[in-house]
């Protein structure tokens, strides 16, 4: 063995055998660990970059107005827990393009959406609970989904949103109106995956 400048031990090949330089079992333990740690962020990065792929693929079909394929893209995301999939996903059964229309679909993937934050699925399912389409109606639970949307609008939509919601607020008691605040209050968004 020979000592480097540095202080660090090497095996000379040319003066000592290597059946002796076999790591400890800590070491090998550790290698294994940290192969393993790069494998699954490596697979994990991969996945996500292959999610973000197909959603703007899905998004690409949806702007040409190919709803059918967008749907077929959208689906499995969707399932996955994908807010803006779910969201799109909603607007495509409630509309009728690529699939049959069906609200009460549009507003389960509209709600998966909602509940994960996306501000857009909040307003949509709002109007569906306004409207009685897709889920009884109830106007508390409107005005709860309104207020959220508008309170996570971007700019250029708040103003909008706020209108459509105090729209369906004149269509409400004090005691409804506080219920809704209440709901609004005491919401936190929660990720499905």
């Amino acid at each position: 063995m020979k000592v480097t400048s540095e202080g660090c031990l090497y095996a000379s090949l040319a003066s000592e055998p290597t059946r002796g330089l076999v790591p400890p079992r800590s070491a090998i333990r550790a290698f294994i660990i940290i192969i393993a740690a790069g494998v699954a962020l490596l697979m994990i990065s991969s996945g996500t970059v292959a999610h973000a792929q197909s959603l703007r693929q899905g998004v690409s079909a949806f702007n040409r107005q190919d709803y059918q394929q967008a749907s077929q893209i959208f689906i499995p995301l969707a399932e996955q827990g994908n807010a803006a999939a779910q969201a799109y996903l909603g607007f495509l059964f409630e509309t009728g393009r690529g699939l049959p229309q069906n609200y009460t679909e549009a507003a389960m993937w509209y709600r998966r959406a909602a509940e994960q934050g996306d501000s857009l699925a909040q307003y949509s399912l709002g109007l569906l609970y306004d409207r009685g389409q897709g889920a009884p109606r109830d106007i508390v639970e409107a005005s709860k989904w309104l207020n959220l949307s508008t309170a996570g609008a971007p700019r250029r939509a708040r103003e909008a949103r706020a209108r459509i919601r105090d729209a369906v607020t004149t269509k409400m008691t004090r005691g409804e109106i506080a219920r809704a605040r209440l709901r609004a209050l005491e919401w936190a968004p929660s990720r499905e995956h």
